[in-house]
C-alpha cells in the first residue's frame, strides 16, 4: 500500500475519532447545561431579556419571509390548481404547507440564521475576552449565568416564530388568492378550516417548532463555549452553528415526518 494512500486513511479515521469525540462533549455539555438551569428559572428576568435577542429581534425577518413564502406558494398553487379545476383549495394548500412544513422548517432556518450566530457569536467573544473566566474567579458558574438563559429563551423563541411565520403566510396567500386572483373568499376559508387538523397539522407542527428550538440553540450555545478564543476559532464556530443547525432541522424534519403522519390517511 503506498505512503499517499496511508496518510488518506490515517486522515479519515483521524477525522471521525475527532467528530465522535465532539458529539460526546457536546452531550455532556448539553447535560450539564440542563443541570445548571436551576438558576435561569428562579431568575427569569434573566430568560426575559435574552428574549428580546433572540426572538424580538427576529421578527422582522420572520414577518416578511413568512409574508413572502405564503404569496409566492398563493402563485404556485393557483397556477397547479387551476389547471384540476379545484382553485378554491388554494386555502388548504396555503394553510397544509405552512402548518406541516414550511413555518417550522423555513422559521428554524431563518432563526438559526439570525439569533443562532449571533449567540455563538456573543458566548464566543466573551470566552475570547476571558469573561467566562473571570466568572469563574468571582464564584460565577458561567454556564449556568450566561449560557442556560440563552438556550431557554431561544427554546421559548422558536415555537412562536414559527406560529407568527404561518400566520403571516396565510395573509400572505390571501392576498394572492383573495386580491389579486381573485378566489372566492368564503371557499378559501372554508376549504381551510375543513383541511387542517388541529392534531395531526397544527400540534404536530408546534413539536416540530419546539424540538428545533432545542436542536438550533443547543448547538449555537455549544459552538460559543467550546470556540477557540480567537477571531477565526469564533468565526468558525459561527459558521458551523449555522451549517450544523441546518442539517440537523432538515434531518429532524425528515424523521419527525416519518412519525407524525405515519398512519394517517
Amino acid at each position: 500500500m503506498s505512503k499517499p494512500i496511508i496518510i488518506n486513511i490515517q486522515d479519515i479515521g483521524h477525522r471521525v475519532i475527532e467528530s465522535i469525540f465532539r458529539l460526546g462533549r457536546a452531550s455532556r455539555f448539553f447535560l450539564l447545561l440542563l443541570l445548571k438551569s436551576g438558576m435561569s428559572l428562579r431568575r427569569f428576568d434573566l430568560v426575559i431579556r435574552e428574549l428580546y435577542f433572540t426572538g424580538v429581534l427576529s421578527l422582522i425577518i420572520i414577518l416578511i419571509s413568512g409574508l413572502f413564502v405564503g404569496m409566492v406558494l398563493g402563485l404556485q398553487g393557483y397556477e397547479t390548481l387551476q389547471k384540476y379545476g379545484a382553485e378554491s383549495a388554494i386555502g388548504a394548500l396555503v394553510a397544509l404547507s405552512l402548518v406541516r412544513e414550511l413555518g417550522p422548517v423555513v422559521a428554524a432556518l431563518l432563526f438559526a440564521s439570525r439569533a443562532g450566530s449571533a449567540i455563538t457569536a456573543e458566548i464566543g467573544l466573551m470566552k475570547t475576552t476571558e469573561q467566562l473566566e473571570a466568572m469563574g474567579m468571582m464564584a460565577v458558574d458561567p454556564i449556568a449565568r450566561v449560557v442556560a438563559p440563552r438556550f431557554w429563551a431561544g427554546v421559548i423563541s422558536m415555537p412562536f416564530l414559527a406560529a407568527i411565520f404561518s400566520a403571516v403566510g396565510v395573509f400572505g396567500g390571501y392576498l394572492v388568492a383573495v386580491v389579486l386572483v381573485g378566489v372566492d373568499d368564503g371557499s378559501f376559508w372554508s376549504q381551510m378550516q375543513s383541511m387542517v387538523d388541529f392534531r395531526y397539522d397544527i400540534v404536530n407542527g408546534i413539536i416540530k417548532s419546539c424540538i428545533f428550538g432545542v436542536a438550533v440553540t443547543a448547538v449555537a450555545v455549544f459552538e460559543g463555549y467550546d470556540a477557540v478564543p480567537t477571531a477565526q476559532g469564533v468565526s468558525g464556530a459561527t459558521t458551523r452553528t449555522v451549517v450544523t443547525s441546518s442539517l440537523v432541522i432538515l434531518g429532524l424534519d425528515f424523521i419527525l415526518t416519518s412519525f407524525m403522519f405515519r398512519g394517517v390517511s
